[in-house]
C-alpha cells in the first residue's frame, strides 16, 4: 500500500483529501505544521508528499528544501497562490506538481496517481543497472561512479533516471517535460537542457568508452551506452 503524507493546517480540507486517498488505497499520513511534516516524513517515509504553502512553524517551502536535500521523494505542492511566478518556483525548488486552491478533490487524487505513475517507471523491474564503473539503483535512487556516491538535484536524478531506463533511445525536450514535470509546466523547455548540463557535469568522471548523454540536434537527449550489462 502506497503512503501518503498530507500536509495541511486546514482540518476540512484535510479530511476531505483523506477519505478521498483512502478510497484510492493509499494510507494517508497527516500535519498540520511544517515541523510535524519533517518528523513525520522522517518517520514513515511515504511514496509521495501533498504538501500546503502557507504552514504554522515552517513554511512549505522550507519543508520542500528539507525533503530534496535528502531525498527525491515526489512533492505536490498545494496552494492559494495561483501566480505563474509561485508556480514557477515550486518546480525550481524541486516539487513535482502543483495544484492550486480552491481545487476539487478527485482532481488532487488523478494527480497523486500520474505523479506516482511517472515515478514509478523509474523502478520497472530491474533495480540496479551497471553501466561500466556507473551503478545506478532505481529503487533507492542512488548513483555511484567507481564506488563514489554521486550527488544530483532531485530534478536532474529523476532525468538521468528515466533517460537511463530508456538506453539509446532517444526523447525530445517536449517529451522529457511530459514525463518529468508533467502536463500543466509553464515553464522554458530550457529547463531540460539546464538539466542535461548538469548532470552531464557530474558525470565528467564516466569515460566516454562506457556511454554518455548525447544530444542529436533537432531531435533530443538519449542515454548512449556500450557497456549495459
Amino acid at each position: 500500500m502506497k503512503q501518503i503524507l498530507l500536509v495541511e493546517d486546514e482540518l476540512v480540507i484535510s479530511r476531505v483529501l483523506k477519505a478521498y486517498l483512502q478510497k484510492e488505497d493509499y494510507q494517508v499520513w497527516q500535519a498540520e505544521n511544517g515541523n510535524d511534516a519533517v518528523r513525520l516524513f522522517e518517520e514513515q517515509k511515504p511514496d509521495l508528499v501533498l504538501l500546503d504553502v502557507m504552514l504554522p512553524e515552517m513554511n512549505g517551502w522550507e519543508v520542500l528544501k528539507y525533503i530534496r536535500e535528502r531525498s527525491a521523494c515526489p512533492v505536490i505542492m498545494m496552494t492559494a497562490l495561483g501566480q505563474t511566478d509561485q508556480k514557477l518556483k515550486g518546480f525550481n525548488q524541486g516539487a513535482d506538481d502543483y495544484i492550486t486552491k480552491p481545487f476539487v478533490a478527485e482532481e488532487v487524487v488523478a494527480r497523486v496517481n500520474a505523479v506516482l505513475r511517472r515515478s514509478a517507471i523509474l523502478v520497472k523491474d530491474q533495480e540496479t543497472r551497471f553501466f561500466g564503473g556507473l551503478k545506478i539503483n532505481f529503487k533507492s535512487h542512488s548513483v555511484t561512479l567507481h564506488g563514489i556516491d554521486l550527488q544530483f538535484h532531485p530534478k536532474d536524478l529523476s532525468l538521468l533516471l528515466f533517460l537511463a531506463q530508456n538506453p539509446n533511445r532517444t526523447f525530445s525536450r517536449e517529451q522529457l517535460i511530459e514525463h518529468l514535470w508533467g502536463m500543466d509546466y509553464e515553464g522554458s523547455d530550457r529547463a531540460v537542457d539546464l538539466a542535461i548540463k548538469r548532470i552531464r557535469k557530474t558525470l565528467q568522471n564516466w569515460p566516454a568508452s562506457e556511454g554518455e548523454i548525447k544530444t542529436l540536434r533537432g531531435v533530443g537527449y538519449q542515454f548512449s551506452v556500450f557497456d549495459k550489462s
